[in-house]
């Protein structure tokens, strides 16, 4: 009699121990941790992007040959990468030098079979950021990723890669975020991305423009570049980066002004959040005249919501230069401003680089040449002359115009300095030599 109880109760907990295998649900899968939420999550926001651009043939010969023959006078190049849905409208993010003289660009998602045109917004060489649109199907919209706090980075916290690599298409990699602040300079070259984040997640040729992300499947960065060898040739392994997601928004917080295009707003908008929120406002510009400070949320713009910063641009823009009203809420309170936009031509010209350093530029081929140096000025303090050539600023390439120069010296801080790269010719007994160098001015 014991002997059958034993064997019913064994049975029993057999059967109860079945259940419990059997009743397991997906939330109770235990291969579903916290990455692999995070890449279900993300991953249809990632696109893959292939590019074609045209390049004429350089070679003379090979042209001559191909002139005989009647072949092409240019190449076709098909490059591949990746990019970032940041708004559901279709609004992709990559890297700049992906797109950088493309003549077509394709998007792919590898969640569907769709493939989409897409056009170049917006780009800063200087970040390696590019703002591509979509031409989705009307209505159509796009899964968007979230972006992560500025500076919200811990040193070692895992890190997921995602993109395109080597044309492979969706790919996910695993890692750690190595640094949070690195500068990729390589023997004889100018450091060109600074603040970079280092990772160790294996990232390849193609995973340009993809999206870094934390745990909480978050925006932490775009990918940028991957080391595969050192200043010695040695194969390198484990070392890749990415730009960060505060320079991100630095570059796309000023896409507001590439739809004023020739008019001065001089505020930015918090990217990534709705409802936008003003991120800074320049000293003497339309937006502080008009009394909008750091933290205001806006509600309206000329009676519309701007449901993104892409939408506050264009918003703006269609307006200009007439007064725009702004509905805005600063604490508790409702309130309506005006804005009136000023042409930048009026304030961002060479009077103002005149002012601020004591220069006066002639734009050539081969840089900024100095005509005129102001007696007692930043420049002539400097040593400055005419004659001489600015071929560099602050460690880049020049700004496209005088226009732009003067956007940069105004952006500079009381006492903050700037660096320009400038190269002249000095006679040295019966010879001409080529002299360059850095020299520090500081703007008035």
């Amino acid at each position: 009699m014991v002997m059958k109880l034993k064997r019913q109760l064994l049975l029993l907990g057999v059967i109860g121990l079945c259940g419990t295998f059997t009743g397991f649900s997906q939330e109770d899968d235990i291969r579903r941790d916290a990455t692999v939420k995070v890449v279900e999550e993300v991953m249809p926001c990632v696109a893959d992007i292939l590019t074609k651009s045209i390049v004429p043939v350089r070679n003379p010969f090979e042209r001559m040959q191909r002139q005989i023959w009647g072949g092409r006078q240019f190449d076709e190049y098909i490059s591949a990468g990746s990019g970032v849905v940041i708004d559901e409208d279709g609004y992709l993010l990559t890297n700049e030098h992906m797109i950088h003289g493309a003549e077509q660009i394709a998007v792919r998602f590898g969640t569907g079979t769709n493939e989409y045109e897409a056009t170049v917004l917006a780009s800063d060489p200087k970040i390696d950021v590019a703002l591509l649109q979509l031409k989705g199907k009307p209505g159509e919209t796009f899964h968007a990723i979230k972006f992560a706090p500025e500076d919200d980075l811990l040193l070692g916290e895992t890190v997921l890669a995602l993109g395109n690599p080597l044309g492979l298409g969706g790919t996910v990699t695993r890692g750690i975020l190595s640094s949070k602040s690195r500068a990729t300079l390589r023997e004889g070259e100018q450091t060109t991305y600074r603040n970079l984040l280092q990772i160790d997640a294996p990232i390849n040729h193609g995973n340009s423009g993809g999206p870094l992300v934390d745990l909480k499947g978050e925006l932490i960065g775009i990918n940028a570049q991957v080391v595969n060898q050192d200043v010695n040739g040695e194969p390198v392994q484990g070392i890749g980066f990415a730009i960060p997601i505060r320079l991100v928004e630095e570059a796309l917080s000023d896409i507001p002004t590439e739809f004023v295009k020739s008019y001065w707003f001089g505020a930015r908008v918090k990217v990534g959040t709705y409802p936008l929120v003003i991120a800074s406002v320049q000293a003497e510009s339309p937006a502080d005249r008009a009394g909008l400070k750091v933290g205001d949320i806006v509600l309206q713009v000329n009676g519309k919501v701007p449901r993104n910063f892409i939408k506050f641009g264009a918003l703006l823009a269609s307006n200009a230069p007439a007064v725009t009203p702004l509905t805005i809420r600063r604490g508790e309170n409702e309130s309506d401003i005006n804005v009136r936009l000023i042409p930048v031509s009026e304030v961002f010209n060479a009077k103002m680089v005149q002012d601020k350093l004591g220069l006066t530029f002639q734009d050539n081929s081969s840089g900024f040449l100095i005509t005129d140096v102001e007696t007692n000025s930043p420049a002539a303090t400097a040593g400055l002359q005419a004659g001489m050539t600015v071929q560099a600023i602050d460690y880049q390439d020049l700004p496209k115009d005088i226009i732009e120069l003067a956007k940069m010296l105004y952006a500079k801080k009381r006492g903050e300095p700037v660096q320009l790269y400038i190269s002249f010719m000095q006679k040295v007994g019966n010879f001409n030599v080529s002299r360059q160098g850095w020299v520090p001015l500081r703007p008035r």
